[in-house]
């Protein structure tokens, strides 16, 4: 559905010095600093599929989608989406394609959005009676059938959000991109919007690019993830395959029984790990993930122990640490992409995402 192939976008960007004399010179004389936003970018996206992209701000994950959605054009390199060029903007394409950009509506601000869905039906050519039946059933899925007629302004930012989503359904693309399609609503909207994805998805099977800064929503709706940084992909593979090759420690703690004594690191604990923790409720102790069993068992012996858990690492700490390591005294390190055994592409760079809108 979605193939790219070492996709590279450069932006240049005047610089001058402050001052009425370096703006009189900058008019003859005009420095320009390249900005690499995305640097060699190669995956595919297959049907049904939901990719999500993950990123600093700045890494060039919105650049990423412009050109993917035939925005921007790359400065080299090749995309097919459904087999078309996008940056070309063939019709054919763009009947098949949906973008949604949580910070910023494609709706008419001053129209009920029931008059704004008449105004795509007319954009698609979609017949009136596909129209009313997809009209219907993603509103009745989104719960907004009572909202249709009221001006898209007098609406919450929960339930503009899913008159966007409905907006971009109504000709039922087979390529979706969300960026950032819950940025800014709260708990329950967000919850919703994630079933509705997976709902939709279900149904439909299109493929899906998704970035978000949010990991509650890359952990619900993607297997597979990119993360990228400074404009170079460094990850493609699965979720959890980023916790069992970048966490190389799980932390496991014993809750111990309530005789309100203050517990003591013995050694014979502390030399499987490191004591995150000791006193008179937990040990805890976070260890190598091939001696788990081992400081488990340790635990039990020297403390009378309540209860004992293993947790893994946050997801979101993990793939943070990735985010922001650099080279040099990272590599190798557990943020360095060469610790990890998954496929990743060289490059760099760093690129302002709302630039080439």
């Amino acid at each position: 559905m979605i193939e790219v192939t070492n996709l590279r976008k450069t932006f240049y960007v005047h610089k001058k010095a402050p001052g009425l004399r370096a703006s009189f010179r900058s008019l003859f004389h005009r420095e320009k600093t390249a900005k690499h936003a995305v640097k060699g970018a190669t995956f595919r996206v297959e049907e049904g599929e939901i990719l999500g992209l993950i990123g600093a701000n700045g890494a060039g994950k919105t650049t990423l989608v412009k050109m993917l959605s035939g925005i921007i054009h790359p400065t080299s390199g090749d995309a097919r989406v459904l087999g078309h060029v996008p940056w070309e903007r063939s019709n054919e394409l763009r009947r098949q394609v949906a973008l949604i950009m949580g910070q910023k509506a494609q709706l008419w601000w001053d129209l009920p959005a029931a008059d704004c869905f008449l105004l795509l039906r007319d954009i698609y050519q979609l017949p009136e009676q596909e129209y009313r039946t997809s009209l219907d059933k993603l509103s009745s899925m989104l719960g907004v059938k009572d909202v249709l007629n009221v001006q898209i302004r007098r609406l919450s930012l929960g339930e503009r959000m899913k008159m966007e989503l409905i907006a971009a359904l109504l000709h039922s693309p087979r390529v979706l991109y969300l960026d950032e399609p819950t940025i800014g609503l709260d708990l329950t909207a967000q919850k919703a919007v994630r079933d509705f994805i997976l709902e939709y998805r279900s149904q439909r099977a299109p493929a899906m690019i998704l970035t978000s800064h949010y990991m509650e929503d890359i952990e619900r709706l993607c297997k597979r993830i990119i993360i990228i940084r400074e404009g170079e992909i460094v990850y493609d593979g699965g979720l959890r395959t980023v916790v069992e090759q970048y966490a190389t420690e799980k932390t496991v703690t014993a809750h111990l029984k309530k005789n309100g004594e203050l517990a003591v690191a013995k050694p014979e604990v502390a030399r499987l790990g490191t004591v995150a923790e000791c006193n008179a409720v937990c040990v805890k102790l976070r260890v190598p993930r091939d001696r788990v069993a081992e400081a488990a068992q340790a635990l039990l012996h020297h403390y009378e122990v309540a209860d004992i858990t293993i947790e893994e690492p946050e997801i979101g700490q993990i793939i943070e640490q990735i985010m922001t390591a650099r080279g040099g005294s990272d590599a190798g390190g557990p943020g360095a992409p060469e610790s990890l055994g998954a496929p990743s592409i060289a490059g760099s760079s760093a690129e302002n995402e709302e630039e080439g809108s």
